[in-house]
């Protein structure tokens, strides 16, 4: 029994006034039959949201790619499937407690800060808003733009690596300027481009974020990475200083040993002399 109807039965059963139930993230379907993304889709979706950074807590950002997007809470079974999307300003958990099935608008109360699309034939025309919705369902883009509103919308060609990033207006979805392969969200102090590296054993063009600096932001392999070899620096680097400070004491050793001898030395020339260095 779902929530909505457990929530109905108590309803009857303490003779309250009965009133609209809207589903719950439990009760509606959380999978697509049109089948899973391919390989590309997957690893891109995973890298972005890998290297997903804005300058918050990580409990408040939540970061989704392939999850149903419920919006309209009059057509409860309406929904659009992002490629990748990010809300900021929402726990990450659902409830602060559960992994997320979907994202529903009505309950969460919080419209997702930027979109992204990776085009395909099959979807090309409605991500970019050329097509017309079919029956009664809008499209892609009139969601994202006029009933959502959501501030950023980006599509990236994976073929082409081109790039096309769209702002929210007051006349709707304006492009954003694309400065070499990158582009700056300014409310959310982050930015998106092109970076040219390996990626799950896979050299090619990714996109993914960098900070105010123009660094590319990391993920938590590289993060590990680049501690691991940090570590390894500064044990060669103690392993030089130990090696310094022997070589240091051996020299002291071997200068104390000369001084010594050339001491000794000293002495038995003056013997020879017929001199006694011992005389006071």
């Amino acid at each position: 029994m779902s929530i909505a109807q457990e929530t109905m039965e108590k309803q009857v059963q303490l003779n309250l006034p009965k009133r609209e139930i809207l589903p719950t993230m439990y009760d509606l379907p959380s999978e697509e039959e049109s089948g899973l993304p391919d390989e590309y889709h997957l690893l891109q979706s995973e890298l972005c949201t890998a290297t997903f950074s804005p300058d918050l807590s990580p409990d408040e950002v939540f970061v989704a790619s392939d999850l149903n997007l419920y919006y309209d809470s009059n057509h409860t079974q309406w929904y659009k499937r992002p490629d990748w999307f990010a809300v900021v300003g929402v726990d990450r958990l659902y409830q602060r407690r559960s992994l997320r099935l979907s994202y529903v608008i009505w309950q969460e109360k919080v419209v997702p800060s930027v979109v992204i699309e990776f085009l395909s034939p099959s979807t090309r025309n409605e991500d970019l808003g050329r097509s017309k919705p079919k029956g009664k369902q809008p499209t892609k883009w009139e969601v994202y733009e006029q009933i959502l509103r959501i501030p950023y919308y980006i599509v990236f060609d994976g073929i082409t690596k081109e790039i096309r990033p769209f702002h929210l207006t007051k006349n709707g979805y304006q492009p954003l300027e694309i400065n070499k392969s990158k582009v700056w969200l300014p409310t959310l102090n982050i930015g998106l481009g092109l970076w040219w590296g390996e990626y799950r054993g896979c050299v090619r063009q990714w996109l993914r974020w960098y900070d105010s600096q123009g660094n590319w932001l990391t993920t938590e392999t590289e993060r590990e990475r680049m501690a691991k070899e940090l570590a390894q620096h500064e044990k060669a680097l103690a392993q030089q200083e130990t090696e310094r400070e022997r070589m240091a004491k051996e020299l002291a050793q071997h200068e104390k040993a000369l001084a010594e001898q050339r001491v000794q030395q000293l002495l038995e020339r003056l013997r020879e002399a017929g001199i006694d260095p011992d005389f006071r």
